[in-house]
């Protein structure tokens, strides 16, 4: 992957401004976020980027698998 020196943020900057950085991956497709002045993360809109190519309901399973997984305990004792 080629990096946009124009799409480049800090650690420190993503952290104490993500809504910058969430502009920024939907203005250009994606963000790459330094940490020690290595890439360390990726910011990416998933409407504009074909990296991840997922229709609108594969993107609610991908989030709910996540929150699912994350807070599977409470669930189970919900489910009780």
């Amino acid at each position: 992957m080629t990096i946009n020196t124009n799409a480049i943020v800090s650690a420190t900057e993503a952290n104490q401004n993500f809504s910058k950085v969430a502009r920024m991956a939907e203005k250009r497709g994606h963000v790459v976020v330094f940490k020690n002045n290595k890439p360390k993360l990726l910011v990416i809109d998933l409407d504009q980027e074909p990296q991840i190519d997922m229709t609108e309901d594969e993107k609610f399973e991908f989030v709910a698998a996540r929150i699912l997984r994350e807070h599977r305990a409470a669930f189970e004792e919900l489910a009780k």
